[in-house]
Order: structure tokens, then C-alpha cells, then sequence
């Protein structure tokens, strides 16, 4: 709803100066309508990064999250130029907008037509703010609804660190992978160590090659290789 709430509040022309808020050279019409679409198109990247790069998908998601909180600062200031106050967290209508809840999107296989779908009826619960002829009340409904996406991107980062943490991402989990094949090649007909009869590997020394405990520090038995 930015580029709707820009073409209908914002104005380039000066004989408008009095009923929309001024922008002699387009920079604030740019600023917001920019800011929303690299919030959009950051989530979207990021979730497509998801199982690659968790790495990357963290990074995209703290871009949407910096675009997001840069275009509520334009809001706020939309506001204050106005001469007023963002609502308060008691205001009635703030309390309105908060107690909102959406839906859960029921995706199928038509996933482009489903999620637009899914948009459009979750707008519906807002429409009598967002359609508001008053600049001041549309502004402040969609300072609200940033402010609970910010939160929601808040969490998913915090739990994208947890996962990353845990499992690391797919090029994490393919270098691991990796080093594993290595190891498995290079220990191929390992004998058992003479000293606890575990399997040996291969290990390298200013000598050369040679076979140690694959329980070394705890066993420090060896063969020549």
C-alpha cells in the first residue's frame, strides 16, 4: 500500500501543496516507494536462499528488515509534518489495528495466484484505514502494520541464527560433506592399530605418511604406511 499511499498523498505540483504533502523533486516518492519494494523483494530472495545459504538468507532478511524500519521513520515523519502525533499504543483505533489477526495462507500449487489472493482478502481487514481520505489515519495504519512485520522479521532472523547454529546451511553442510568423502578415501583399508585394535587413519609428518589410533591422544599407537 506505499505506492498507493505515495500517488495519492505525495505531490510534485505545487498548486496541490496544500492538501498533499509537497515533494518538489520526486525524492520522497522515491525514498518510500523504494524502501518498500527492497523490504518486499529481500524476503522474497531470502527465503528462496533458504535452503543454500542460510548465511545469505540471514543477510537478505537483516536488508528487509533496514529497508522496513527506514520507510516507518518516512511515515513518522509524514506525521509530524502534519502537525500531529502517531497514534498511541492506547489510542482506540491503534488498539483496533493491533487486534487484527491474519489469516494463515493456504497455499496450493497455484502459488502465485494463491498468494495474491491471500493478499488482497488480508487487505479487506484493514480497507477502512487504508482507504481513509485522511492522509494522517492511513499513515498511522501502516506505521502500525510495519512495526508488526519488523517484529515478525525480528523473530524469523532470530530463529534463522538458531538453525544456522545448529545444522549450518546447505554449503555448510556440503563442505562437511565433503570432508567426509575425503577422510572416508583417504582411510580406505585402514588397518587396526596394534596397541587397542581401533581402526587407524592416515596422518602426515615431516617423515611422511604413517597410520595412527584414530583414538590418539588417548592412544598413541602406530604403522608405518
Amino acid at each position: 500500500d506505499t505506492l498507493r499511499f505515495c500517488r495519492r498523498f505525495l505531490t510534485s505540483d505545487p498548486r496541490e501543496a496544500g492538501a498533499k504533502f509537497y515533494d518538489p523533486k520526486g525524492r520522497q516518492y522515491d525514498q518510500m516507494t523504494q524502501a518498500a519494494r527492497s523490504g518486499r523483494q529481500n524476503i522474497i530472495e531470502g527465503s528462496e536462499r533458504s535452503s543454500t545459504s542460510k548465511d545469505t538468507e540471514m543477510k537478505l532478511t537483516d536488508v528487509a528488515r533496514a529497508s522496513l524500519s527506514e520507510l516507518r521513520g518516512d511515515y513518522e515523519i509524514f506525521i509530524l509534518d502534519r502537525g500531529q502525533l502517531p497514534w498511541s499504543v492506547h489510542d482506540p483505533e491503534s488498539k483496533a489495528v493491533n487486534a487484527i489477526s491474519l489469516d494463515e495462507a493456504p497455499f496450493t500449487d497455484d502459488m502465485v495466484h494463491e498468494s495474491a489472493r491471500h493478499a488482497l482478502e488480508q487487505r479487506k481487514k484493514y480497507a477502512r484505514w487504508l482507504d481513509s481520505d485522511d492522509a494522517v489515519v492511513v499513515a498511522n495504519v501502516l506505521l502500525i502494520i510495519l512495526g508488526r512485520a519488523l517484529k515478525m522479521l525480528k523473530r524469523q532472523k532470530e530463529a534463522q541464527g538458531a538453525t544456522f547454529e545448529e545444522t549450518g546451511g546447505f554449503s555448510e553442510r556440503l563442505m562437511t560433506k565433503r570432508v567426509e568423502t575425503r577422510e572416508k578415501q583417504k582411510n580406505e583399508g585402514s588397518p587396526e592399530c596394534p596397541q587397542c585394535g581401533k581402526p587407524m587413519r592416515r596422518r602426515t609428518s615431516a617423515k611422511g605418511d604413517f597410520w595412527g589410533c584414530s583414538a590418539f591422544p588417548d592412544c598413541k599407537g602406530t604403522r608405518p604406511a
